[in-house]
């Protein structure tokens, strides 16, 4: 009897233990400070539910800011457990920097293929760092009402894009392409990486400028700048002014027709105007340049790994664990619209736009961002950066094509060694 009290007394000393410690709580970084409300209030409550020893808190960063913060965090040592991973060279380096855990081992992993932890993996691919969430795709959203008004077909070359244009600037009605300067990447991101890929023929291009056998200067990547000069004259009154969040606000008031888009921006127009007639169409082609099969830029956008330095990674390998599930993808593809799971697990989208976006994925062929793998890993010049100057001057005006094709080369050239001499 007294033995049995011993371990009664034992036993609930232990239980008291536990109740003491609590909940386990994990932070995650993120720049994704649109997606919040969505985390707090669908995500997480998800995994909470399932693992309600473990309280997860979503805390991000404006996306201008984030690069910066995370860095000046991890190096104080006040950084989340759990990192929002972006694509290539910026995760290596914090890999490198023994600052996010190997994650060959997590349970889940194998739902990924090589391509899609390629992203999030060391150059020889032997060590993937982050669990891959999502991919994002770029096109051109438009405004459905507007294109029925004026009696308008979906273009599907630049020829035809180009009529569109005109057709609504005729109107007078409506901006007919809906885009800013003033923040620079849109006109990278949205412009020439959107319609680009199908001129300097997709994955070809990409790889050629790493090996140095393609330049900026010459083919596609030239006639991409020289395509994207051609939206000048209908972009809004006042467009070198236009940050971001105005665009957004222009096309979701129904001021704009077409908007050069990723599909992330499905979900904002959602919130922001649930009215809006929200329509997609791929990008163009060029027949008259030999570029008639269309390439999409279907482009890693975001994982999430583990901070090296974190006091809960058996909590935050469980949540990682989670985030490579089905239930992760089939929550995540619906929360966020235009974000599309890499996971190879079952899941389905019920937006018919996000839908669009995906059935191109079918009709295209696919690539990413030239600038985001090995080309941007020197800090000035900067391959992204000078992308995003060299596309925002050509839409302004302030540089030629050519010019803008010369500088940006030019500056690779200074440091990247399969391109010096080029």
């Amino acid at each position: 009897m007294r033995k049995w009290l011993v371990l009664a007394f034992l036993a609930i000393g232990t239980m008291g233990s536990a109740l003491a410690q609590g909940k386990v709580r994990l932070t995650i970084e993120s720049w994704r400070n649109d997606d919040l409300k969505i985390w707090q209030e669908t995500i997480l409550p998800a995994f909470m539910k399932k693992y309600p020893n473990i309280e997860v808190v979503f805390a991000p960063t404006a996306p201008t800011e984030y690069n910066a913060v995370l860095d000046t965090k991890l190096k104080a040592g006040t950084a989340g457990d759990l990192i929002t991973c972006r694509p290539f060279d910026k995760s290596l380096e914090l890999f490198n920097a023994k600052q996010l855990d190997s994650l060959n081992d997590l349970p889940g992993m194998s739902n990924f293929s090589e391509v899609a932890k390629a992203a999030w993996s060391t150059d020889d691919g032997k060590t993937t760092f982050c669990v891959p969430m999502a991919s994002v795709i770029h096109g051109f959203l438009y405004n459905r009402a507007i294109f029925r008004e004026l009696g308008l077909q979906v273009p599907t070359t630049e020829a035809q894009f180009l009529q569109v244009l005109q057709r609504i600037q005729q109107s007078g009605k409506y901006s007919p392409l809906v885009m800013g300067t003033k923040d620079q990447w849109e006109s990278a991101t949205m412009g020439y990486q959107n319609i680009g890929p199908t001129l300097w023929k997709g994955e070809a291009g990409r790889k050629g400028l790493i090996n140095g056998t393609q330049q900026y200067n010459k083919g596609g990547f030239l006639q991409a700048f020289e395509a994207l000069a051609k939206w000048r004259p209908f972009l809004p009154r006042g467009y070198q002014a236009l940050a971001y969040p105005d665009a957004q606000n222009l096309f979701a008031q129904g001021r704009g027709a077409i908007y050069p888009a990723g599909s992330w921006d499905i979900g904002v127009f959602r919130q922001m105007n649930p009215r809006l007639e929200l329509g997609a169409f791929k990008p163009y082609t060029f027949p008259n340049l030999g570029a008639s099969q269309c390439v999409i830029n279907d482009h890693p956008d975001i994982a999430i790994g583990l901070n090296s330095a974190s006091k809960n990674k058996e909590a935050a390998r469980t949540f990682l664990s989670w985030v490579a599930s089905d239930e992760f993808a089939q929550l995540y593809a619906n929360a966020l619209p235009g974000f599309f799971p890499l996971a190879n697990v079952s899941y389905t989208v019920s937006d018919p736009v996000a839908q669009e976006f995906l059935n191109w994925r079918k009709q295209c062929q696919a690539s990413f961002r030239t600038a985001y793998q090995i080309l941007s890993r020197n800090p000035n010049p900067n391959n992204e950066n000078d992308l995003w100057n060299a596309s925002a001057q050509v839409l302004n005006g302030t540089m030629t094509p050519k010019q803008a094709a010369d500088y940006v080369q030019s500056r690779l050239a200074s440091w990247y060694g399969p391109q010096k001499g080029k």
